[in-house]
């Protein structure tokens, strides 16, 4: 049973393992939702993320005979870290099973904390049940990343930490995944204050609570397909289902579009790298009414490897009209490209890619196809730079940008 008193337990031990993660006032969120926006920045945890505080309270009620076996889990990445640091300080064996589209930084991480890592299936789903079989077959003690109500205690002292810093707070927003987090955060929320609301926000394509939320029983999703990795989960715990659907305000969805468009936002405005599981919570700002009230987002974590940072800034500025790619014929003549050159430049639009296609025609003299990506300030200065095109006489289409 969830208690206050275990949540001032756990609030004491994780502060052996857990760096002060104050919270951080938004100007530039607060101005776009209308209210104060403060973000918890647990993406500046040792290992990345909130869930080394599960992970160490859970192994430490353990007894020794248990943590003898070794420890096993399945994670997708930050879980895996948490088990394998608190394992560490634990002077004990861990096992990470792990799906095999883990970013390869969350991988190396927890490899480097001396755990040893297996990697399996496609999903936390197909990982967790590999780690179940191997967790009977060898006799290794299972530290469940969700479905766990110690593990789930452990990440409610992030509730605590807010109020001690907002203890007028009105709104907090929390990520969900298998739904351990806004289990233990909605419930020390309410009880610290049984009127504050408390909202979990889910991937639209990995929304396996909300679902299990309108059937009224926990439910498996049949596919799950989102980039926030993190929560790319298929079934929510059902041992902290009662919980969270006592004390869960609300639960709203965000596509991955609105998760890229965070990102910028938090490394523009912030500069801070927040995965896109944690980017949930700044997304869902844009789908509430918060106007003049107190809100927390929770950041999970920030574990994400370069080559997916580097997809998501470009994708980003593709979908904020900063990177936009036009189709022009033109005559195959010299001085037309340059021409077109000129017309951009005069735009201070800055040309970063070409290509000239002869073949789009057979009759090259009459026209060949110049593509051109561009750099600009947005939506307003792409509409000058085609206008500026069209001026002088050429009919540019807009297409699909590939980098």
């Amino acid at each position: 049973m969830m208690t206050l008193e275990k949540f001032e337990e756990a609030s004491e031990l994780v502060k052996k393992v857990t760096n002060s993660t104050k919270l951080v006032y938004s100007d530039y969120l607060s101005e776009q939702s209308g209210g104060k926006v403060y973000l918890k920045p647990e993406n500046m945890q040792h290992t990345g993320a909130y869930k080394i505080r599960g992970a160490y309270y859970k192994i430490s009620t353990l007894s020794d005979e248990e943590r003898g076996r070794g420890l096993i889990t399945a994670s997708a990445g930050n879980h895996a870290q948490g088990v394998a640091f608190a394992a560490k300080k634990f002077g004990c064996k861990a096992v990470i099973v792990m799906p095999t589209v883990t970013p390869l930084i969350k991988v190396n991480r927890t490899k480097s904390y001396g755990a040893e890592v297996i990697l399996h299936g496609d999903v936390y789903d197909d990982a967790y049940a590999y780690a179940c079989e191997l967790a009977e077959k060898e006799g290794y003690t299972f530290v469940h990343p969700f479905n766990d109500i110690d593990v789930a205690t452990g990440q409610g002292t992030i509730a605590m930490e807010i109020f001690k810093e907002l203890p007028l707070v009105e709104y907090i927003l929390v990520p969900i995944g298998g739904g351990g987090l806004a289990t233990g955060v909605s419930t020390l929320a309410k009880l610290l204050n049984p009127k504050i609301k408390v909202i979990g926000v889910e991937p639209a394509g990995a929304n396996c609570m909300q679902a299990s939320f309108a059937a009224g029983k926990v439910t498996t999703l049949p596919t799950v397909s989102t980039i926030a990795d993190g929560t790319a989960v298929k079934t929510p715990g059902s041992k902290i289902f009662p919980y969270i659907r006592q004390n869960l305000d609300d639960i709203i969805t965000v596509e991955d579009d609105e998760l890229v468009a965070a990102f910028l936002d938090m490394v523009e405005n912030h500069k801070m790298i927040v995965e896109n599981s944690g980017l949930l919570t700044v997304a869902a700002l844009k789908h509430l009414d918060v106007s003049d009230k107190r809100i927390v987002s929770i950041l999970s974590g920030g574990n994400m490897d370069v080559i997916t940072m580097s997809s998501v800034v470009q994708q980003g500025l593709i979908l904020r009209d900063r990177i936009f790619t036009v189709s022009v014929l033109l005559p195959d003549k010299p001085g037309e490209l340059c021409k077109v050159s000129g017309i951009i430049a005069a735009q201070q639009g800055n040309v970063i890619k070409l290509e000239h296609n002869q073949f789009v025609t057979t009759n090259r003299s009459a026209a060949v196809e110049l593509r051109i990506t561009l750099e600009c300030f947005g939506t307003d200065h792409k509409k000058q730079i085609i206008k500026a095109l069209e001026k002088e006489g050429y009919k540019p289409k807009v297409v699909r940008t590939s980098l």
